[in-house]
């Protein structure tokens, strides 16, 4: 007869961690920053938390408003600048080249938040320190809260479509041939395009960028609504 096997108490494992919304998303944004977007599942973040996919909807409703709360957490990074009428527009643009700089590195989550409603306290932050700004600066109310929407909407439009680009395989031979055809572009038949042929191509991409929200800022406070 064989010897009788000596039971487990289940007492002896370690306890698991109590789930949370915070800890849920801060598991995910690992998984994002380790992997990529791309393979964050509510499966997959299930799995890294010991627990069953049908209990992470107590604590976020869908991958859109997981994203949202990724998204809110990355803004944590970003440096608010003081509210006040001292070079407000400077500081706009910065603030908003940062913003798009920061999702410039996670283009999956960019493309995801131009179809989201984000609402985290961070991201509120944001928004709060944008109008903050534009008021600093004179913008009437009205302007403002409309401006708001296309500085937002500028920022994270630009960090899908440059990782978009980034992406894409042959991203590098479509960029080249565009410039080879403006270039080579004849001019009786195309003198727009020869007639600015060397500025087409000028400048940076943060100058280009930061020139954007310039011009946008400007716009805002200038045409009235």
């Amino acid at each position: 007869m064989s010897p009788r096997r000596e039971p487990v108490s289940r007492r002896d494992r370690p306890a698991k961690p109590a789930l949370s919304r915070a800890g849920a998303v801060a598991v995910a944004l690992r998984i994002m920053r380790e992997e990529g977007l791309e393979r964050l599942t509510m499966r997959r973040l299930a799995a890294e938390l010991d627990t069953g996919p049908a209990s992470l909807y107590v604590y976020v409703q869908n991958m859109a408003e997981l994203h949202g709360a990724i998204l809110d957490e990355l803004l944590a990074e970003l440096t608010l600048p003081p509210v006040d009428a001292d070079r407000w527009r400077d500081r706009l643009v910065a603030l908003m080249c940062d913003y798009t700089r920061l999702l410039m590195a996670w283009p999956s989550l960019a493309r995801s938040v131009l179809t989201l409603r984000p609402s985290g306290p961070h991201y509120v932050r944001l928004i709060d320190t944008v109008l903050g700004l534009l008021r600093a600066g004179g913008v009437p109310a009205t302007q403002a809260a409309w401006g708001l929407d296309l500085l937002l909407q500028l920022g994270t439009a630009t960090a899908a479509e440059q990782g978009t680009r980034g992406e894409a395989k042959d991203a590098d031979r479509e960029q080249e041939m565009l410039v080879m055809a403006l270039r080579e572009a004849p001019e009786p038949e195309f003198p727009h395009v020869a007639r600015v042929r060397d500025e087409l191509f000028s400048g940076t991409g943060e100058e280009r960028l930061a020139w954007a929200f310039t011009v946008l800022t400007a716009g805002i406070q200038a045409v009235p609504k």
